[in-house]
């Protein structure tokens, strides 16, 4: 049996819906503890707090919308 091909417009589209806000929400949380920082090391701490995060939460959403993203 073929499994359909994901459109990757739809992946690409759950992937910013998660992330244009999530990197929103902690720019607000983190940068202003953050104020006298560099630019590198605010990048770098949101980073490493949104790879992690996405990785565990963008396959549980990918899983949860495959039905949408096949079609």
């Amino acid at each position: 049996m073929h499994t359909p091909e994901p459109k990757k417009w739809k992946l690409m589209l759950i992937t910013w819906l998660f992330i244009y806000p999530s990197v929103n929400i902690l720019f607000v949380l983190l940068f202003p503890l953050m104020e006298g920082f560099n630019q590198w090391i605010k990048t770098l701490v949101l980073t490493m707090i949104l790879v992690p995060f996405m990785g565990i939460i963008l396959p549980k959403l990918h899983q949860r919308f495959w039905g949408w993203i096949i079609k």
